[in-house]
C-alpha cells in the first residue's frame, strides 16, 4: 500500500537532496515521478516553474504550489493522463491543511507515494501549518538530521541577523531575504532568549 511520507528537519539537513536522490531512483527504474516546491522559489513572479536545489548542487524542474493552488486537481490530471508512479514536494511545511488532506486522499485512492519534505517549525519554535498536519497524519515521518555547532543534534532553526543575533519578530516566511542557522533545542533556547527565567 502506497504512503504519505513526511521527511522533516531544522535548516540545512539535506532535505532536498534526500528528494532529489529518491526522485532519481525512481527515474532510473523508469518510472514517472510529479516534482514540487513552494511558489517562494518562482524564477519570477507568475511563473509556475521553480527548481528544487541542494546546498551541495544538486537540483531538478519542480512545479509551484502557493495556499491557492489545487495540488488534488493537477495531480489528479497528470496521473490520469500520464500514469505517475509519486509525487514527491519540497518545503512542505508551506502546504495548507487541505492541501494535506488532499495529498492524504490522492495517496490512498491512486495508491500512489507521496513524499513530502520540509521544516516541522518556524524561527520562533512554532509548528508550520503543513507540518502540523503531516505530523498528524502521514503514514511515515523520518527526521533527518543535522548537527548544532556544539556537535548535538540540530532540531531548531533561528532566524540571525548580520552580527548572527537571533531575530524574533516578523514574518513567518521570509524565504531568501533572512539567514538562518540550526540549533539544539538548548543554544536556541539561549539564543533566542527562550531560556525559562
Amino acid at each position: 500500500m502506497s504512503k504519505l511520507y513526511f521527511t522533516y528537519s531544522a535548516m540545512n539537513a539535506g532535505k532536498s537532496a534526500l528528494l532529489l536522490q529518491a526522485a532519481y531512483n525512481y527515474r532510473e527504474r523508469g518510472l514517472k515521478v510529479m516534482l514540487w516546491t513552494s511558489s517562494h522559489h518562482a524564477y519570477r513572479e507568475g511563473d509556475r516553474t521553480g527548481q528544487i536545489v541542494s546546498r551541495i548542487g544538486l537540483s531538478a524542474e519542480a512545479r509551484l504550489f502557493s495556499p491557492a493552488t489545487s495540488l488534488k486537481d493537477e495531480i489528479t490530471q497528470e496521473f490520469q493522463e500520464k500514469s505517475l508512479d509519486a509525487v514527491f514536494l519540497d518545503e512542505a511545511q508551506f502546504l495548507t491543511w487541505t492541501q494535506v488532506r488532499d495529498l492524504a486522499d490522492l495517496c490512498d485512492r491512486f495508491r500512489l507515494p507521496v513524499l513530502c519534505y520540509g521544516l516541522r517549525t518556524d524561527f520562533r519554535g512554532q509548528l508550520f501549518e503543513g507540518a502540523a498536519e503531516l505530523l498528524a497524519i502521514a503514514d511515515h515521518l523520518r527526521e533527518a538530521r543535522t548537527i548544532c555547532h556544539c556537535g548535538r543534534k540540530a532540531s531548531m532553526t533561528a532566524r540571525v541577523d548580520e552580527q548572527g543575533r537571533a531575530v524574533m519578530d516578523g514574518e513567518q516566511v521570509s524565504v531568501g531575504k533572512q539567514v538562518y542557522a540550526s540549533f539544539c533545542r538548548k543554544h536556541w533556547m539561549e539564543v533566542t532568549g527562550q531560556t525559562p527565567s
